[in-house]
């Protein structure tokens, strides 16, 4: 097939003839939305939401109410939408659990962008490990602004023994998008890794989320 048969084809028949890699986050978008609207193609709709919101993310973490405003997409799509990412968020957490050790960066990263993505506020969450650094459960902990007066160390200490850790790794997001951590941050770590001593229990690393990003205090030699 030429460059220009290849062009003029559907988004769903451009899918099935040359893979899901191929389409534009327009022409995926489409096949979601199945139906434009009048005097707008639904590729054209899709483009309108890529125009109006930035990207696929900001449509993804979008509010009901923002979502809605647009003509042609309504509550259906919206849940049909957040069902999807969960569905996707969900396939790639088991295929992660099912690896052998949470001991190498990037699947940690791979891990944390999936469970983060659609955060608008700062939250702290713990992957408790074992002995092998196998995951044994991912748990938000604690929501708000992330310091010691917030987070507090006894009931991460609670948590560990009773999913009885050898090892944990801290991760919160920046809503910002900066992952350069804070002092507080910083002080955080320090107290949590103290605590955490006194059961045995190895923290690991803590990394710092934003933007599909993260930020290693181990890799950096803060921990």
């Amino acid at each position: 097939m030429n460059l220009t048969a290849k062009h003029n084809l559907m988004p769903r028949e451009k899918l099935v003839e040359f893979g899901p890699e191929f389409l534009t986050d327009a022409e995926l978008l489409a096949i979601f939305l199945r139906t434009g609207v009048r005097g707008k193609s639904v590729v054209q709709l899709a483009e309108q939401l890529l125009n109006d919101f930035g990207n696929v993310q900001a449509i993804i973490n979008a509010s009901i109410s923002a979502f809605t405003a647009i003509n042609g997409l309504g509550i259906a799509k919206f849940a049909q939408l957040q069902a999807a990412h969960e569905l996707v968020k969900r396939a790639i957490n088991e295929g992660l659990k099912e690896k052998n050790s949470f001991n190498e960066p990037d699947l940690v990263n791979e891990f944390l962008c999936a469970n983060f993505v659609l955060a608008k506020h700062e939250r702290f969450a713990a992957l408790f490990l074992n002995s092998k650094n196998q995951l044994i459960s991912f748990e938000y902990l604690f929501e708000g602004s992330i310091n010691s007066a917030r987070v507090y160390p006894r009931t991460v200490a609670q948590q560990c023994l009773k999913h009885n850790a050898a090892a944990v790794i801290f991760a919160h997001n920046h809503p910002s998008g900066d992952i350069q951590p804070s002092q507080s941050d910083i002080n955080l770590t320090i107290e949590l890794q103290n605590t955490l001593k006194l059961i045995d229990v190895k923290v690991l690393d803590h990394f710092v989320v934003g933007n599909c990003k993260t930020f290693s205090m181990a890799a950096h030699q803060m921990i």
